[in-house]
């Protein structure tokens, strides 16, 4: 049974930081891609930042550049996104994704709420 399961979200003023966590089961980790996508309320849902299958190449969103840090630990199944620096507009559900090297199977956490408010 594959599994995405994120933790780390929550309520932090504007400045601060948070740590997400995506802990995965069910699946050979190391032979996928991951990423981190967000969904605001009435928006379209957006890659935040993406790792590939060995940690060896990132990529981000220019919104989070600077200030988001995506890692990979292949031995413990986990995905993090560290972020700090946080704004008003980071605020929304943040999503663990899923993709295998062939792009042939896919798989999508359940997300976890992110608000950035004084």
């Amino acid at each position: 049974q594959v599994q995405l399961v994120e933790s780390g979200g929550g309520l932090v003023q504007p400045g601060g930081s948070l740590r997400l966590s995506c802990a995965a089961s069910g699946f050979t980790f190391n032979n996928y891609r991951m990423r981190w996508y967000r969904q605001a309320p009435g928006k379209e849902r957006e890659l935040v930042a993406g790792i590939s299958s060995s940690g060896g190449s990132k990529n981000y969103a220019n919104s989070v550049k600077g200030r988001f840090t995506i890692s990979r630990d292949n031995a413990k199944n986990t995905v993090w996104l560290q972020m700090n620096s946080l704004k008003p507009e980071d605020t929304a559900v943040y999503y663990c994704y899923a993709v295998d090297l062939a792009y042939a199977n896919d798989y999508w956490g359940q997300g976890t709420q992110v608000t950035v408010s004084s």
